[in-house]
């Protein structure tokens, strides 16, 4: 086994699950954007994809709310709730099926047919790590853009609240990244594998004794 594609196989695939895990804790964290007023600067108001929360510095206290109804919120909210549930789907999926990918798994019996197995499986785990990172970056950007627009448009008095970025934002960012580069780098491995096998497969293929 070559080291380096070795290598490869194991950093994708833990890429992938630290990748996956900070998309959870994106989805779960309530401060997506963040809101506090000059009038009381010890409270802030975060807005997360559940729930509502309310901090207070002075006494510690964190105060959440789940929303009543769907309805009311609002469209990039709910958008970000159907994507980030794409994520940790598809996300989960890649991993599941890219960890038997990797040659430290045993999988088939026969060693040709190993091979091929293997290499399918890397190949539709790291094709789904990349959706995963795009599917990730889009509600995160999407809700940031709204917030920077919002936080810069002229029209509202400058003594009106602004939301601004939550730490929600910057994790689902990393998330995001983490599923593209954990995809990279298996399907480098795959490209990487197919070259170390083709020396292999036409050695045996020359080692079968032919009919008579």
């Amino acid at each position: 086994m070559d080291s380096s594609n070795g290598t490869l196989e194991l950093l994708g695939v833990g890429l992938a699950i630290v990748a996956w895990i900070c998309s959870l804790t994106t989805i779960l964290m309530p401060s997506w954007i963040t809101l506090s007023t000059d009038l009381l600067p010890t409270e802030e108001t975060n807005m997360g994809l559940w729930v509502t929360c309310v901090s207070q510095e002075a006494t510690d206290k964190l105060e959440c709310r789940p929303y009543d109804s769907m309805f009311e919120l609002p469209p990039d909210i709910i958008l970000a709730r159907i994507l980030m549930s794409l994520v940790l789907g598809v996300g989960l999926l890649g991993v599941l099926l890219a960890i038997p990918g990797i040659r430290l798994v045993n999988g088939c019996q026969n060693h040709l047919d190993d091979f091929s197995c293997k290499r399918a499986l890397k190949a539709i785990g790291g094709a789904l790590c990349l959706v995963t990172g795009i599917l990730g970056l889009i509600p995160v950007s999407y809700v940031a853009h709204l917030t920077l627009v919002r936080f810069f448009d002229e029209t509202v008095p400058q003594i009106v609240p602004r939301w601004e970025f939550g730490y929600a934002l910057f994790c689902g960012w990393i998330a995001g990244i983490l599923h593209l580069v954990a995809g990279t780098l298996l399907l480098i491995s795959c490209l990487h594998f197919q070259k170390l096998d083709r020396p292999v497969l036409s050695g045996s293929m020359r080692n079968v004794p032919k009919s008579e």
